[in-house]
Formats: structure tokens, C-alpha cells, sequence
């Protein structure tokens, strides 16, 4: 089937240059990516919801940057030592 789609300048320029470099078409690149995200979305949508355990406590402890992963994984070996 033929179809118009209109593309961001530097996003057909590298997909020409991927299905160049690859030996493919165009069309076989954008049909690859095409398949490659409904299938994502049929993986995603087939999922069953994590159900995740909560606990009571007190909250995050004072000073605990939880974005911070060196500095908890600090916190938690000095912890255990204690």
C-alpha cells in the first residue's frame, strides 16, 4: 500500500542513512520500526499489574536522599555494621 507520512528533516536523514548502511530500504526501516513499537505496546498492555508489599514505619529517615544510590548504599552497609 502507498501512503504519504511527513518526517522531521534530520530524522529521515538518519533513518536513509540506517537502511543505507544496513542494504535496506526506507520503507523496510520505517516498516521495521512500525512493528517494532506495536509490538512493545502489545507486550506492555498484556502485562498484569505489579502489586507491590508496603510496610508501616516512619518515613524516610532524616537526611536520606533517596535519589541518591551511592550514598543508600552507604547508609545501608553502615547500618548492618552497626
Amino acid at each position: 500500500m502507498r501512503t504519504t507520512i511527513r518526517l522531521d528533516d534530520q530524522l529521515l536523514a538518519q533513518a536513509k542513512r540506517y537502511a543505507a548502511h544496513r542494504g535496506q530500504t526506507l520503507t523496510s526501516v520505517i516498516e521495521d520500526a512500525l512493528r517494532e513499537v506495536l509490538a512493545r505496546q502489545e507486550r506492555q498492555a498484556s502485562r498484569s499489574p505489579v502489586k507491590l508489599a508496603t510496610v508501616k514505619g516512619k518515613g524516610v529517615l532524616p537526611r536520606v536522599d533517596l535519589d541518591d544510590s551511592a550514598s543508600l548504599l552507604d547508609l545501608m552497609e553502615n547500618h548492618v555494621a552497626d
